[in-house]
């Protein structure tokens, strides 16, 4: 049986084809790892320019009171988030993620407030796993739907140009906010967001216009169709965590450096401090620190160093104090480029560690991320 034969795939899953782009299972789906260009190329072509990306296999959700009222779904998702969805004014984005019991995380997820409900775009891995845990824990409050709509993703510095050649008001978002608007007479949803670290934008589309919509794009000849390997070198360079990868159940939002998205409503002290899963161990950390960090790693020779290597104190490897999550070439850096997790104590930029590879132990700078000046609109 032909192992493709169960996996899905998206509305563009024939311009892909028609592009020549590689594909390859990923998250259940048929995905575009590179085009005839190739990763680097795409790499670079998207910091320079503009890129389409096929992001549809990702879950987008919406979440409404059965009230009717912004408020009542805004709170009803605060019980399972560690984030002020409350104070999220309308038309804006948040990062946010589900934890669990232990404040592990469940998933990552994008969070907008549209008018009186909520729009959440969620891991293509995760997405029937979420629609389950929001249907548990609030679906008596209320209305959980998964859409069945296309994601397009356009990044890099030349995306506003591009858009704004269709629809002018987007010049004037900016980062994370959220705008309904028309492309080429499509009702679509735009927010100014991404994965790339570049500005850029992420349009919802109804799946049975996605194709028009991004082939029209890629007449545009500052862009080009972008695939999974320089997404992934992309996000990479810009720090940006990778769900199942640099985050999971295992690690905790103060060990994966994600912090900055708990608002002060949340915290100790807060207006709404707690009150989501996990919440205990949570707090604590964000009041006395975790024993462990998520950083970045700059390997001092040329060898990329991937995912899953084992990180030592010592150049012997006596002793084990981690693990490389996400490692590989960084295009725009020129050099390789990693994230992983080490003790606090081990954490400081500059600080010299060893990860193994193939038997050898070699010499890793911790470094502060991103890799790479993000060129967010805000």
């Amino acid at each position: 049986m032909d192992e493709t034969a169960a996996l899905k795939k998206t509305p563009l899953h024939a311009l892909h084809l028609s592009l020549g782009a590689r594909m390859v299972p990923f998250a259940g789906y048929e995905m575009p790892v590179q085009y005839p260009a190739g990763v680097l190329k795409e790499h670079l072509w998207t910091r320079a320019s503009a890129g389409v990306f096929d992001v549809s296999h990702m879950g987008q959700v919406t979440i409404r009171a059965r009230s009717g009222k912004y408020e009542d779904a805004a709170l009803a998702l605060e019980s399972l988030v560690p984030v002020d969805i409350l104070g999220l004014a309308e038309g804006r984005q948040r990062y946010g993620f589900f934890t669990d019991d232990k404040g592990g995380i469940l998933d990552d997820l994008m969070i907008t407030h549209m008018d009186d409900y909520l729009f959440v775009v969620v891991n293509a891995a995760c997405k029937y796993a979420d629609l389950k845990h929001l249907q548990d824990h609030i679906g008596d409050s209320c209305e959980v739907t998964l859409l069945d709509r296309a994601l397009i993703a356009l990044q890099g510095p030349r995306a506003v140009s591009v858009l704004a050649e269709l629809w002018a008001d987007l010049a004037y978002m900016k980062f994370m906010d959220v705008r309904h608007c028309r492309l080429h007479d499509v009702s679509c949803l735009v927010s100014r967001s991404g994965y790339s670290g570049e500005d850029g934008f992420e349009i919802s589309v109804p799946a049975d216009k996605a194709e028009d919509i991004a082939k029209r794009l890629l007449e545009h000849p500052d862009v080009q169709p972008i695939g999974l390997g320089a997404r992934d070198s992309l996000r990479l360079e810009a720090g940006l965590c990778l769900y199942g990868n640099d985050i999971d159940q295992t690690t905790t939002p103060v060990e994966a450096a994600l912090e900055w998205a708990i608002q002060k409503a949340r915290k100790t002290g807060g207006a709404r401090t707690g009150g989501f899963p996990g919440a205990s161990r949570i707090l604590a950390e964000l009041d006395n620190g975790a024993s462990r960090r998520r950083v970045g790693l700059k390997p001092e020779g040329k060898a990329p160093v991937r995912g899953h290597a084992k990180l030592y104190a010592d150049a012997e490897g006596k002793t084990e104090i981690g693990e490389v999550t996400s490692g590989g070439f960084g295009p725009s850096v020129e050099a390789p480029v990693a994230m992983g997790y080490v003790p606090v104590g081990l954490a400081a930029p500059g600080t010299r560690v060893f990860a193994e590879v193939r038997g050898k132990y070699l010499p890793v700078a911790v470094c502060t991320l991103p890799f790479v000046t993000p060129t967010y609109k805000r």
